[in-house]
């Protein structure tokens, strides 16, 4: 008789992926996103130019209306997958190092064959949401080990 090979049992309940399609989902969560958002750019002391970028490009009054009133916002499907994405990098790079240097490492000349000599800001500025996924992935990898 042959066995069977199955993953075991999943000793934790995962949470449904937030669905950024869903209007009402971008309202409950676009306040927090956010907030955290403009907290990780004054974090990596980033210039508001770049911020605006990282949103998608948003207009100086757009941009300066939700940094008064984050709460007030829903963000679009894009702009939540970039803070989405954003925070998954910042998120990363706390693991991999202590606060300190993961606060000033966005800022930071990298060597790396992604960034070649840019710093991750730079290139994730100059790049766009592909090459921010692609920071995401490498930190990602790092933490895997791979």
């Amino acid at each position: 008789m042959a066995t069977v090979l199955s993953y075991p049992a999943e000793s934790y309940a995962s949470s449904p992926l937030a669905d950024f399609n869903s209007y009402e989902e971008r309202k409950r969560l676009s306040g927090s996103a956010l907030v955290g958002f403009f907290k990780m750019m004054e974090i990596w002391k980033v210039r508001d130019e770049d911020a605006r970028l990282f949103l998608g490009g948003v207009s100086n009054g757009q941009y300066y209306a939700m940094k008064r009133n984050p709460r007030s916002k829903v963000l679009s499907t894009d702009q939540m997958w970039r803070t989405s994405t954003l925070f998954g990098v910042f998120k990363a790079i706390n693991t991999l190092h202590g606060q300190e240097f993961a606060d000033r490492w966005a800022q930071l000349p990298n060597k790396g064959p992604l960034f070649n000599g840019k710093t991750p800001l730079q290139y994730m500025v100059e790049g766009g949401p592909f090459a921010i996924e692609d920071v995401r992935r490498l930190l990602e990898g790092q933490i895997q080990g791979t």
